[in-house]
Parts: C-alpha cells; sequence; structure tokens
C-alpha cells in the first residue's frame, strides 16, 4: 500500500515541477497588518493548503491534531524570515503547487501515511509558502507577518472544522483530500 501510496505522490510532484507561478505570489511587494490577514485568501493556492492542513490535521488523533498547524505556522515563520532575509530556496513556487496536490493525497492516504511523515512534510510546504511570503514583504515586516500567520492559523481551524465534520462519513476525507490535489493539479495547469 505504502509503495502505491508513494507512486502517486512522486507523480504529483514530477506535474507540479513544471508548474507556472503560484496565483497568491504577485511578484509586488506586500505589507503591513492589513496586507498579512488579507494575502493568504487571495490566492487559491495558499488558501487550499492551509485548509488541507486543518482537515488532514481533523484525521490525526485529537490529542496531536494540533501538531500539523503548529508546525506549518512555526515553519511559515522561518521561511519568511529566509525571505525577508534574501536567502534564496530552489523550486519554490512549484513546490507551492506541489504542496497543494500532495497536502490533498495526504489526507486521503490519512490513516496509511505514519503522521511524522506528514508532519515533516508540512513542515517543508510551510517553508516554501513562508519565504514565497516574505520575499514579498516589504515595509512594516512585524505587521504583515502576523497578519499572515493569523490568517493562515484560522485557515488551518476552519479547515479542522470541516474535516471533523467529513470524517463522520467514511469516504469524507478520502473524497475532500482528492478534490483538494485535483484543485492543486488544476492549479498547476493554469
Amino acid at each position: 500500500m505504502m509503495n502505491s501510496v508513494c507512486k502517486k505522490i512522486l507523480g504529483a510532484v514530477a506535474l507540479t515541477l513544471i508548474a507556472t507561478p503560484s496565483f497568491a505570489h504577485t511578484g509586488g511587494l506586500v505589507g503591513g497588518f492589513h496586507s498579512g490577514l488579507t494575502h493568504p485568501v487571495m490566492g487559491m493556492d495558499h488558501l487550499l493548503a492551509m485548509i488541507a492542513v486543518g482537515i488532514w490535521s481533523a484525521g490525526q488523533p485529537l490529542r496531536s491534531a494540533w501538531q500539523g498547524p503548529v508546525v506549518f505556522v512555526a515553519m511559515l515563520a522561518a521561511g519568511a524570515l529566509l525571505g525577508v532575509g534574501g536567502v534564496a530556496l530552489p523550486f519554490v513556487e512549484p513546490g507551492i503547487l506541489a504542496s497543494v496536490v500532495l497536502l490533498g493525497l495526504m489526507i486521503a492516504t490519512t490513516r496509511e501515511l505514519p503522521a511524522s511523515l506528514g508532519l515533516g512534510a508540512i513542515a517543508v510546504f510551510a517553508l516554501m509558502h513562508g519565504h514565497a511570503h516574505g520575499t514579498e514583504a516589504a515595509g512594516a515586516l512585524a505587521g504583515y507577518m502576523a497578519g499572515f500567520m493569523l490568517t493562515s492559523a484560522g485557515l488551518h481551524l476552519a479547515g479542522f472544522g470541516v474535516g471533523r465534520f467529513l470524517s463522520l462519513n467514511r469516504y469524507g476525507l478520502v473524497a475532500s483530500g482528492l478534490a483538494i490535489a485535483a484543485g492543486g493539479l488544476v492549479l498547476a495547469g493554469a
């Protein structure tokens, strides 16, 4: 079963490496608290990824469900600091699109995928999302970072609520994961 999951994940990564830039990242400079609050919901790639982290977390045991969002927000901040500092990371934009597809597949395979592997992937995805945000940041950096981290955490919480509801249905998480992965593939093809 893990071999099949790995093949699907590798195929999704290959597709997204040839993707166009992510829609949340304008290439322009943004700054301030209000910009930080609104920026994560302006791009479908970031919006889907944040909600997906929450849904994935809802599929985890309740005692550890908080780990995905906390890891994401912490690594989001680390990535933003790298971006602000001018530290280059390879494949950031394709990695962001890959994160949507792979998070969707992670949700669909929640029961087969070890949580530690999922958390590691979430950390890498967050680093890329944060780097893109940090690269675009200009002026009022603290407010901007606080805003996008707050909105991201709120989207994780919303995703968690959706995930808890979907988990009441036998195939709810699988269907939502496949829908998110499909959405990521559509974004990659746009």
